[in-house]
């Protein structure tokens, strides 16, 4: 990563939160040097990130060097107010820039109106297992993105975790839809799971242990082997006529199962993703 940056041409995220924290955190891990950072957000503490430089944390994009053109501007604000953010870097943005935007539903064609077309963009959909550089990004770009931008884009998001190439950008709200928004979906079904066992008469604190560890190992098992499906695993566990197959009868009925729901969960989001880029 350090061929990439200088301090004349540095990284600049703006907007620290959840998921700026844990980029951030992954790309000094990942050896990015501090002097090559800087953090614009009014409500960033430098002293949550260890490793960064103090005075390069921002109040606002005024406080950057004046005439420094980024190498890569990252946007991990809110869709609701990028719009009016964007505009305040346009100065930042040179032809060697790249801007990665992880605000849900906001369009390539949005990003580069916004920075008056200057530069390369990307869109990034990650997800808050990235807090742990356990996350997986979707990433789209326009086709003419150059190799070395687009190793760079793949290179920055891999700090965080995994990453998978999107083509057509029309599928980036599904993106969302699946991984961006699905931790939330998992740790629902440990609530119910466990909300269900102390229906079923089991104390709250064992229910919730064994909801939780269940889905922490169930997920270990899926990443031992990737190629193994997930249908194949199930399969393994349930015995015809058992305790499991009668479960799944519920949880696989048509129309009124798991997958039924999940299907309109995921519509929704989809759906609301659109809606939020306007």
């Amino acid at each position: 990563m350090l061929q990439h940056f200088s301090p004349s041409a540095p990284l600049v995220l703006v907007g620290c939160g959840n998921m700026g924290h844990a980029m951030a955190m992954g790309w000094l891990r990942a050896g990015l040097p501090p002097e090559c950072l800087f953090v614009v957000d009014p409500a960033a503490q430098a002293d949550r990130l260890p490793g960064a430089a103090p005075e390069q944390f921002l109040q606002t994009a005024r406080d950057l060097p004046v005439g420094m053109k980024a190498r890569v501007l990252v946007f991990a604000v809110k869709p609701q107010v990028i719009e009016s953010v964007l505009p305040l870097f346009l100065p930042f943005v040179g032809a060697d820039t790249m801007v990665l935007s992880v605000a849900a539903g906001v369009t390539l064609k949005q990003l580069e109106a916004g920075l008056a077309g200057e530069g390369t963009y990307v869109r990034v959909m990650p997800n808050t297992p990235a807090a742990i550089g356990e996350g997986i990004s979707g990433l789209t770009a326009a086709a003419d993105i150059s190799g070395e931008d687009k190793r760079l884009a793949q290179m920055l998001m891999h700090a965080v975790g995994d990453t998978v190439w999107i083509k057509d950008e029309a599928q980036m709200d599904s993106v969302t839809a699946v991984s961006g928004s699905g931790p939330a979906y998992v740790f629902y079904m440990v609530e119910c799971m466990a909300a269900a066992g102390v229906a079923e008469g089991l104390p709250e604190d064992v229910a919730m242990k064994l909801a939780r560890e269940t889905v922490i190992g169930a997920a270990k098992l899926l990443d031992t082997d990737v190629d193994i499906s997930a249908a194949e695993l199930r399969r393994r566990v349930t015995s015809p006529g058992g305790t499991t197959a009668a479960a799944l009868d519920v949880l696989m009925h048509a129309g009124t199962g798991l997958g039924d729901l999940m299907s309109r969960a995921i519509h929704a989001a989809r759906k609301r993703g659109e809606e939020l880029g306007g």
